[in-house]
């Protein structure tokens, strides 16, 4: 699937002249999740690359800790939207069935909601320590960004999350009409081919929000690059895993988060 559909539009001008034109959209499906055969959740994102969306969306959720207890990803597509059946090792039901009952929970008593947000607020594991990325590299992986956006070039309507080399070399992409979609589709893609982050980093076309700093933490990226602001919970989880955090990354600046 191409991940766009050509839509007719009418486009006015300021002078009020009309034409018609036709440009692509991306395509935007309900994605229903399954984990062994348990409804886990239904996400809005662009219907590529599913088999990476699982793996990454199962390793972020932390239902799997490990690419390899992800035993099959299973695709099928149905007139109301895709379906993805996730089949996990045995030993991780436990963990699994113990996630579904907090994401299901009755959250009207105060006991449920506090255990609730103690799952939202969970413990990161420390980054791995790696050598500062100097900032002409991040500069050179923002100038060639959009040569490796094609779906975003045809729409104007897509994220992308990158993995680059220390050097600044864009190595990998994913894009979705998601941020955290295009995320979890690279880090999938990563756990499935077995590539690591090697002293690069991540670089996305997006606000950072603490959910990103959260998959970045979990896959072992130490360095992290949104091209929009950060919000303060998501600087302050980068700093509680040792995360390095760059935002408002442009042609000119960038800010680091301090240590």
């Amino acid at each position: 699937m191409s991940g766009q559909a050509r839509v007719d539009f009418v486009r006015t001008a300021r002078d009020g002249s009309a034409e018609p034109i036709a440009r692509n959209v991306p395509l935007e499906r309900p994605i229903a999740l399954e984990f062994n055969g348990i409804g886990y959740a239904v996400m809005m994102a662009t219907p590529c690359d599913l088999e990476d969306f699982a793996v990454g969306f199962a390793l972020s959720e932390r239902v799997a800790s490990h690419p390899a207890e992800i035993v099959d990803v299973d695709c099928h597509s149905t007139a109301q939207g895709e379906i993805v059946r996730v089949t996990l090792s045995a030993e991780r039901a436990p963990e699994l069935f113990e996630r579904v009952r907090h994401r299901t929970s009755d959250s009207s008593c105060g006991l449920c909601g506090i255990e609730n947000l103690e799952q939202a607020l969970r413990p990161l594991p420390p980054v791995p320590a790696q050598t500062p990325v100097p900032a002409d590299a991040i500069f050179r992986a923002l100038a060639s960004l959009r040569d490796h956006q094609p779906l975003n070039r045809e729409t104007g309507a897509a994220h992308a999350a990158a993995r680059c080399s220390a050097a600044g070399e864009i190595l990998e992409v994913r894009e979705d009409v998601g941020r955290h979609n295009a995320f979890d589709k690279l880090i999938g893609a990563m756990a499935r081919t077995g590539a690591g982050w090697d002293g690069g980093f991540a670089l996305l076309s997006s606000r950072c929000s603490y959910e990103l700093v959260e998959k970045a933490a979990l896959s072992s990226c130490s360095t992290l690059v949104t091209i929009s602001a950060a919000t303060d919970l998501a600087v302050a989880r980068a700093k509680e895993c040792g995360l390095t955090l760059v935002m408002l990354a442009r042609p000119d600046a960038m800010l680091t988060v301090a240590p």
